[in-house]
């Protein structure tokens, strides 16, 4: 089950920002997790059939919502309109974190807070430090302890990696991939985490990988 300590800031951008995104006492017994949709109407009406599917209790979004990006192609059906059109009805069953392509423009058109830097959740006791990674990876990792989760997106290439920090302490790195643009011939993808187990899906909900505490990705 996971509980959601804190989101944060680390530069406010909207003076009440940090305070929408702190949620104490939410408990879920299932997550899906999903990233870098760069704008792409064609995709995230897959993930949306993923999401009926599967009857998530919440989607947490890795960032890269609406912009492909200046080092991207545009993605199938670019269409950042009919993205924002699906997402905010499902704004009470999001939470999500400021990809590199996140600005208060996107912002001024979604219902739901974006931009927050990274997010902890706790499952079961073992922390989720989530950030969309470009700033926090496991080059450049934030203050873990051993045994805690970086979980990323930015990448577009879906990842299960052991990695210790330069305090010693014992880590794994997640990534779900990308929605929308995958990379090094990986699938579009997200990820499920359910009773403590971590699930990679392809859109048609298919396990790819599969991870839980104590075993090796």
């Amino acid at each position: 089950m996971l509980h959601i300590i804190k989101c944060q800031h680390l530069i406010s951008l909207q003076d009440n920002q940090e305070s929408v995104y702190i949620r104490k006492g939410q408990n879920m017994k299932k997550i899906m997790i999903a990233s870098d949709i760069h704008g792409s109407a064609l995709y995230f009406r897959e993930l949306m059939e993923a999401w009926k599917r599967e009857a998530a209790d919440r989607m947490l979004i890795l960032g890269d919502i609406l912009y492909h990006g200046p080092r991207n192609d545009l993605p199938a059906e670019y269409a950042p309109k009919k993205v924002i059109s699906m997402l905010n009805p499902l704004k009470e069953n999001l939470l999500c974190v400021r990809g590199n392509c996140d600005t208060e423009v996107d912002q001024m058109v979604l219902d739901f807070p974006i931009l927050a830097d990274y997010c902890f959740l706790d499952m079961d006791g073992q922390t989720i430090f989530a950030t969309h990674g470009h700033v926090y990876n496991p080059q450049n990792p934030p203050m873990l302890k051993n045994g805690d989760i970086l979980l990323n997106g930015h990448t577009h290439i879906p990842a299960c990696k052991r990695f210790t920090t330069e305090s010693g302490a014992k880590c794994t790195y997640m990534n779900p991939g990308s929605v929308s643009i995958p990379k090094e011939k990986s699938q579009h993808s997200y990820m499920i985490v359910e009773n403590g187990v971590f699930e990679w899906k392809n859109m048609e909900g298919k396990v790819y990988h599969t991870w839980k505490k104590d075993t090796h990705c």
